[in-house]
C-alpha cells in the first residue's frame, strides 16, 4: 500500500516520515510540503538519508494528490484550517485520511467556531469522521475514510479519566488537570516566546481558562459520562523539547483498588498503555521517543481525591506514532507494527 505525508517538514510530519519510510507494510510513495517543493527530503532530514533515497519534496496541491491513482492512504500533519482545504478532495476521490489536525476532532461545527475562531471549513464531513483514540474508539470506526486523530493533551487526559468515568468510579464535576508540554508542542513557529534563552530554565502557563483543546476534551468525556462534563485545563509549556505530563485531581467515588481493576480491564491487553504502581510516578524521559502513555494514581485520605499521572511524547502517541497505530489497525496490520523502536 503506497501513503503519503502532507505537510512533512514540521515535527510531527517528520516523525511520520521516520516511521512510514521503515514501516514494512507501506511504502511512503509521496512527500508534501509547500515551503520546500524540488528539495531533497533526505537533506531536509538527514537522520533518514539512509532510508529515503533520493525522494524529494512534492508540491502540497490538493486536486492533484487526489488524482493520483498510485496513492490510498494520506496523512494530514497540517494546520486546523488548513487540512480540510485536503481531505474534501482527497475523500471525494475515494481516498483514505488520517488527519492530526482539530479540523473533524469535533462533532459541533458552533463549538469549532467558538474556540477557533472561524467557521467550521467542511462541516459536511464530521459525520463521517470518527474520533479514534485506539485504546478507547468504539466499534465501527475501521470503515470510515477520513479518521480524526487525538490531540497530544486530550490524549494523556482521556486515557487515565475514561475507563474511571464509564465505571462511575470519580466525580464528573469538579475535575482539575495540569498538563505540562514540550516546546515541540507548539510546531516549529518563529517567535520569541519559543526561543531557546526564553524556554530555558523557564515554565510558564497558558490558554486559561479556555485552551483550544478543551473543547475536544469536554466533548469526549461528556460521552462517556452521560452528560455535561466541565473540567479545569491548565496547560503550562516546559522546558524540554518534546513529552506531555499531566496530573489530575478528581473526587473518588470508589476506592484506589477499584481504579487499578478499571485500568488493568481497559488496558490489560492494550501494548502501549504502561500502569505503573500506585506511589511510582510517570516520568517523559522514560516514554520520550516511544507510543506509550505510563499512568498511575494515588488516593489522597484528606481531601478524599484520586491523583492520577500521565506521561506522553506528545510527537508519538500525542500524534505521528498515534496515527501509524491508528493505520495498523484499520488495515489489519500487527499494532506494534513499526512502532517498536
Amino acid at each position: 500500500m503506497k501513503v503519503a505525508v502532507i505537510g512533512a517538514s514540521g515535527y510531527s510530519g517528520v516523525e511520520l516520515v521516520k516511521i512510514l519510510a521503515a514501516h514494512p507494510q507501506v511504502e511512503l510513495a509521496a512527500v508534501t510540503s509547500r515551503t520546500l517543493v524540488g528539495k531533497s527530503v533526505a537533506d531536509a532530514m538527514p537522520g533518514l538519508r539512509h532510508l529515503l533515497g533520493a525522494m524529494q519534496f512534492e508540491a502540497s496541491d490538493p486536486k492533484a494528490l487526489a488524482a493520483r491513482d498510485d496513492l490510498e492512504l494520506f496523512f494530514l500533519a497540517l494546520p486546523h484550517g488548513v487540512a480540510s482545504e485536503f481531505a474534501q478532495p482527497l475523500y471525494a476521490a475515494g481516498k483514505t485520511v488520517i488527519d492530526l489536525s482539530a479540523d473533524f476532532r469535533l462533532n459541533s461545527p458552533s463549538l469549532y467556531e467558538s474556540y477557533y475562531g472561524k467557521a467550521h471549513p467542511a462541516p459536511e464531513l464530521l459525520a463521517v469522521a470518527p474520533y479514534v483514540l485506539p485504546e478507547l474508539a468504539t466499534d465501527g470506526w475501521k470503515d470510515a475514510r477520513l479518521i480524526a486523530c487525538p490531540g497530544c493533551y486530550p490524549t494523556s487526559i482521556q486515557l487515565p479519566l475514561v475507563p474511571l468515568l464509564k465505571d462511575a468510579l470519580i466525580e464528573s464535576t469538579g475535575i482539575v488537570i495540569n498538563s505540562y508540554s514540550g516546546v515541540s508542542g507548539a510546531g516549529k513557529k518563529l517567535a520569541e516566546t519559543f526561543m531557546y534563552a526564553e524556554r530555558n530554565e523557564s515554565m510558564v502557563g497558558y490558554g486559561t481558562p479556555t485552551h483550544r483543546h478543551l473543547s475536544e476534551i469536554e466533548e469526549q468525556l461528556a460521552q462517556v459520562s452521560g452528560g455535561n462534563c466541565v473540567v479545569q485545563f491548565n496547560p503550562h509549556l516546559a522546558p524540554m523539547t518534546r513529552g506531555i505530563s499531566t496530573t489530575i485531581v478528581a473526587k473518588a467515588k470508589g476506592s484506589l483498588e477499584a481504579l487499578q481493576a478499571s485500568w488493568q480491564a481497559a488496558y490489560a491487553e492494550q501494548p502501549f498503555v504502561g500502569l505503573l504502581p500506585s506511589g511510582t510516578f510517570p516520568d517523559t524521559k522514560h516514554v520520550s521517543g516511544t507510543n506509550r502513555a505510563d499512568l498511575s494514581a494515588t488516593y489522597d485520605s484528606r481531601t478524599g481525591n484520586f491523583i492520577m499521572h500521565a506521561a506522553i511524547d506528545n510527537l508519538l502517541k500525542g500524534a505521528s506514532g498515534q496515527a501509524i497505530q491508528i493505520m495498523n489497525l484499520k488495515y489489519g496490520f500487527k499494532q506494534t507494527e513499526g512502532l517498536l523502536f
